[in-house]
C-alpha cells in the first residue's frame, strides 16, 4: 500500500514537471504569435502605403502617345 503511495506521488510530480513545461511552450507561442501579428499589421500597412504612392505616382503620369 506504500509502494502504491509513493508511485502515486512519483506520478503526481513528474505530471506537474511536464505541465509547468507545456505551459511556457504554449506561452512562448502565444508571444511569438502576437509578435507575428504585429509584423504582419506593420507590413500590411506599409504594402498599403506603397500601393497608394504608386496609384497616384500613375496618375500624374500622361498616357502614352499612342492614345
Amino acid at each position: 500500500m506504500n509502494d502504491d503511495i509513493v508511485d502515486l506521488q512519483t506520478r503526481l510530480a513528474f505530471q506537474d514537471g511536464l505541465l509547468e513545461e507545456l505551459n511556457e511552450v504554449v506561452t512562448d507561442q502565444q508571444k511569438q504569435i502576437d509578435r507575428l501579428e504585429r509584423s504582419l499589421t506593420t507590413f500590411k500597412a506599409q504594402l498599403e502605403s506603397v500601393q497608394h504612392t504608386q496609384m497616384l505616382v500613375q496618375n500624374d503620369e500622361p498616357p502614352p502617345p499612342h492614345y
